[in-house]
């Protein structure tokens, strides 16, 4: 945090912002408070420059004056210097992104040649040939080879993203080796990076709810002290004392909480900059205040509980058949499934040492490719009365023989087609005659029980058993969530799964609810139900049916690689496409909340000082009896308001680094929280001033004598 700070403190653009920031209209309309203090510069300036000026509220120690309207004009700097630093880091996030926007010299093919053209000159549809170590020039599909990409500058994520045909690629990135043939499928300006800098750019930061009833608080009680102060000048020149002007200014300031007056804003921008260093672009500060009193959280299952890469565990036979016939089986079923579950199945099969002995049938036959409306997938091929080599009837004399091979031998031996697929249970089920249903299901609902997933395998028209599916918890989630429900929030699961599989998971992972072989409106009816109980309810989507749930959430997270209705629904978008980022949000809304109250309780608290600082300064050369309100023993009524006003100022600055970073926020009862808070900023804030404006007294006294 001080690099950081160092760093930005020499950011030329940022100073000068701060400084325009002093302007009155700008003061009057984001802060009231420091509006005020600028006002009392401007009047203690003017009576410093005027020595003709005689009246019974102005002594004649014009230096004091203007020594008063310097501390309060730097105490307004210090109040816009807080809120430009914080800026300062989403245009350095910005500025980071564009230089990754550089043009490059791309290796354009033409008539199978490598032409270099700049690639700004790029158009859709034109292929590009890149090596290991360039730049990626532009968004486009990989439409030949296979390379990692390192992604890292682009998303955060390090390790770097293989990527085969029909693979999207970004442009920005670089090749980490071999070369790729990419097909450019974005125009100049409309690519992925150029979005992620609009997002930004174009993200706008009203003041929330909260923010806006702070303030007119604080406009409130500006007002209130105000009348007080006024009130104050004229009965005491009635009652006979000598109201010094100067001294009605540093008990109107210190009266005021200037401190979080200056801070308020920077809270507010620090606290979407951190989301923006996760690759999280808030597009409105309502998603941000809102996660701060979440207390419903709608969850996917399939890649924000869990990992989203469901795995073959086990394979589960029909009464007539063995492991090794439903492995064979999936085996070919899973042949040409390159997903990662199809992967995993032949995986396991080769854990077992079990490969089908038609393997040549396989590898000639014709894969049957998943639908959403089939719901199954697998192989086909014609019958074969001989095998063509010599290999082949070597590698079927040699593994097992099984009910499922003579099975396949049989419907060769008839020229009978083969198929051999793997599906939902219903959508088997609807294609397959040959079965024992009860078993199945009875199968089916165990594999459910142990938190699996049901896959079944049929050959032509008979199931002959299962493959069991198991997806695994993400890393820490369920310490994660506990975090969530010890801060209040109660979460819901939604998945498609069948209520069986959810409800293990939901015990494993620490779910309160769960809405299960979900639809995709009961997204939507569930953000409507909660929200017309009064609960505040965040959720995360990436599909164009999600689009009117993340809408309506208060919280609406939205993955960048989901569609453009999603991003355009949700307040939010991750960069990253991490559904799991969602506690982040709810974690930092709780931190600003968190930190708005701390340093509120800490200003509020230091005027108790302030008080023993300045109405002794105000009535002691009147009334003796008034030093006994001199506990700190000041040195003098000049050196008390100075004191106080030096004190008032440069606690702004020290703040800076908590309201940019946050008050650490601990998973705990709001109450404990509460009490934790008013025992460190609220004893603190009456302690620390004393201290503080007594040191700096000793320090004014020695050049005051």
């Amino acid at each position: 945090m001080a690099t950081k700070l160092k760093q930005a403190i020499f950011d030329k653009r940022m100073l000068g912002d701060s400084v325009t920031k002093l302007s009155p209209l700008y003061l009057a309309k984001k802060s009231p408070v420091m509006f005020t203090v600028e006002v009392g510069f401007f009047l203690l300036l003017a009576i410093g420059l005027l020595p003709n000026m005689s009246l019974e509220f102005v002594n004649e120690n014009r230096i004091f004056y203007i020594e008063s309207a310097i501390i309060l004009i730097v105490t307004v700097w210090f109040a816009t210097f807080s809120e430009s630093l914080s800026e300062s880091q989403a245009r350095a996030k910005v500025d980071s992104l564009r230089n990754l926007e550089k043009e490059v010299l791309a290796k354009k093919l033409v008539d199978g040649k490598e032409v270099l053209v700049n690639s700004a000159n790029l158009k859709v549809g034109d292929r590009v040939r890149v090596y290991a170590g360039e730049i990626i020039p532009r968004d486009g599909i990989v439409h030949q080879g296979r390379a990692f990409i390192d992604e890292s500058m682009m998303t955060g994520e390090s390790n770097p993203a293989f990527k085969e045909k029909d693979n999207p690629v970004l442009g920005g990135t670089k090749v980490a080796n071999d070369s790729i043939i990419i097909e450019i499928t974005s125009e100049a300006g409309k690519s992925f990076l150029d979005e992620m800098v609009g997002l930004i750019e174009s993200a706008k930061r009203p003041k929330t709810k909260n923010e806006i009833a702070l303030t007119i608080l604080l406009a409130g009680l500006s007002l209130i002290f105000i009348i007080v102060v006024g009130t104050m000048l004229f009965f005491g020149y009635y009652l006979g004392y000598h109201m010094d002007i100067s001294i009605l200014v540093a008990l109107l300031v210190a009266l005021m909480p200037t401190t979080i007056g200056a801070l308020l804003p920077a809270i507010g921008v620090a606290g979407i900059n951190r989301l923006a260093r996760d690759n999280i672009i808030v597009k409105s500060g309502k998603g941000v205040e809102a996660a701060g009193d979440c207390d419903i959280l709608i969850l996917d299952k399939t890649g924000t509980i869990t990992e989203g890469a469901r795995r073959a565990i086990a394979f589960v036979p029909m009464e007539k058949f063995t492991d090794e016939d439903i492995a064979q089986a999936a085996y070919a079923a899973s042949f040409s499934d390159h997903t990662h579950e199809g992967t995993s199945i032949i995986e396991l099969a080769n854990e077992k040492k079990i490969e089908p002995p038609f393997m040549m049938e396989i590898m000639t036959g014709k894969p049957v490719e998943f639908s959403s409306e089939t719901r199954f997938s697998g192989i086909e091929f014609s019958p074969k009365k001989k095998l063509s080599t010599t290999q082949d009837q070597t590698l079927k004399s040699t593994l097992p023989r099984t009910r499922v091979s003579a099975k396949v031998e049989e419907l060769e031996e008839s020229n009978t087609p083969v198929k051999i697929l793997k599906g939902s249970v219903e959508a088997i089920l609807k294609i397959a005659t040959n079965v024992n249903e009860p078993e199945l299901r009875w199968k089916a609902q165990e594999v459910s029980k142990s938190g699996g997933t049901p896959l079944a395998v049929a050959v032509n028209d008979e199931i002959i058993g299962l493959i069991s599916l198991k997806d695994t918890l993400k890393k820490d989630i369920r310490t994660k969530l506990d975090e969530v429900h010890v801060a209040g929030i109660t979460t819901v699961m939604i998945t498609g799964d069948n209520l069986l599989t959810a409800q293990v998971i939901a015990r494993e992972a620490n779910i309160d609810q769960i809405i299960a072989e979900a639809k995709p409106t009961d997204k939507l009816n569930r953000v409507v139900e909660e929200q017309l109980k009064g609960h505040v309810v965040g959720m995360i989507g990436d599909g164009t049916n999600d689009a009117p749930a993340l809408a309506k959430a208060d919280i609406g997270l939205a993955m960048n690689r989901g569609t453009a209705a999603a991003r355009e629904a949700a307040n939010m978008v991750d960069l990253d496409s991490d559904p799991s980022k969602i506690l982040k949000v709810i974690k930092l809304g709780k931190q600003l909340l968190m930190t708005r109250g701390a340093i509120t309780t800490f200003s509020i608290a230091n005027d108790v000082a302030k008080y023993f600082a300045i109405l002794p300064a105000m009535f002691m050369k009147d009334n003796p009896k008034m030093e006994v309100l001199n506990v700190m023993q000041l040195h003098s009524p000049e050196s008390a308001v100075l004191s106080t006003l030096i004190f008032n100022a440069i606690v702004i600055p020290m703040l800076i680094p908590l309201s940019l970073k946050g008050v650490k926020y601990k998973p705990e009862l709001p109450e404990r929280t509460f009490i934790k808070n008013m025992m460190m900023y609220g004893v603190g804030g009456v302690v620390l001033p004393f201290a503080g404006i007594k040191a700096i007294d000793l320090l004014l006294s020695v050049f005051m004598r």
